[in-house]
């Protein structure tokens, strides 16, 4: 690491994230993961896609993180009428009392935030979501000729409904690539599922104590491309991706065969992002193979394109990536 401070940073976070879990946790029952991969996507400075059925609270998870890390939260309800103005704001006529004189005010939509829940972002038509995805990009929005910045952390965090596909414009595979994670929230098991039913019909509404600050996310987003990897997690990482990718000289054979679309140089860059991340998150001031093969499964999902044989063997994507991490440690160990 460059610096002390650096190494009190990482010691910060690793003090700061059981706090987090038990803040999170008085609200937020069970989803440990989820919430880890919320945060080291925070800490990459780059947005999630979340991916669940209804009814798992994914809307009061994220406005739950936002409380514990005191920073604004926002959510848009994407639909089918949703325009471009209604999430980056638009100017309005405005009478000056001094001068009498009219004049245009900009009024700022709900994307300047510091943490966005984009709501079923595959219900709204693909112009209203090019303006989301140019925002997140750019991280600034263009109104009247005028640039206005998004504030400082910004996090988009979409969710995509995966049951009800009637009348929805699906994310096409080049700007689902723009997001770090597809992160999976799978249904509670028993004892959680009875330890929401008791506090979701009680009435004690508990309160949530800020962990982290603005400042805190801003100096950690900064810390995390700090840390060192060695050549073989770079030589590890970098297999993973290439492995990937059918008809390549470096393609694992079951890829050839059931893959139509791999991972692109993206792809590798933000395993290694995430892989700092993790390697922050767990209290290390470097990052090991291990941190790699945790962020693989989130980083991969949504960029590998299976084919009809794939399916039709009953083939999914995580036994795909799991043997993908396979290969790549078998290589680098060769």
């Amino acid at each position: 690491m460059s610096n002390a401070t650096d190494v009190e940073l990482i010691q910060k976070v690793r003090d700061a994230h059981a706090k987090l879990r038990k803040e999170i946790g008085k609200v937020i029952v069970g989803q440990n993961e989820v919430v880890d991969q919320l945060l080291m996507a925070i800490f990459c400075r780059s947005h999630a896609l979340l991916m669940g059925v209804p009814g798992l609270a994914k809307t009061l998870m994220v406005s739950t993180l936002a409380q514990a890390l005191e920073l604004s939260f926002k959510r848009i309800q994407f639909t089918p009428d949703l325009m471009p103005s209604d999430i980056t704001g638009s100017e309005v006529i405005q009478d000056d009392p001094a001068t009498r004189q009219r004049m245009f005010k900009f009024l700022p939509g709900p994307i300047f935030a510091n943490i966005v829940l984009a709501d079923e972002i595959n219900r709204t038509p693909p112009k209203t979501q090019a303006a989301l995805l140019e925002a997140m990009q750019e991280r600034k929005a263009s109104i009247g000729g005028v640039d206005h910045p998004m504030k400082n952390p910004f996090f988009v965090l979409a969710t995509q409904n995966p049951i009800e596909q009637e009348g929805t414009y699906p994310l096409p595979e080049a700007q689902l690539d723009r997001f770090l994670f597809l992160i999976k929230v799978d249904y509670p098991n028993a004892d959680e599922e009875e330890q929401i039913m008791r506090l979701g019909t009680s009435d004690v509404k508990s309160q949530v104590n800020p962990v982290l600050n603005a400042e805190d996310i801003i100096g950690l987003q900064q810390v995390v491309r700090r840390v060192p990897v060695s050549d073989k997690v770079f030589d590890f990482a970098k297999r993973l991706t290439r492995m990937s990718r059918p008809k390549t000289p470096e393609a694992a054979p079951f890829v050839n065969k059931w893959v139509v679309w791999g991972a692109g140089p993206r792809a590798s860059m933000n395993l290694i992002l995430a892989a700092k991340a993790h390697a922050v998150l767990r209290g290390s001031n470097h990052v090991a193979g291990d941190d790699v093969v945790a962020v693989a499964s989130p980083i991969l999902r949504h960029r590998l394109m299976l084919n009809f044989a794939a399916q039709s063997e009953g083939i999914t994507v995580e036994e795909i990536i799991q043997k993908l991490v396979r290969g790549a440690a078998t290589a680098v160990a060769a």
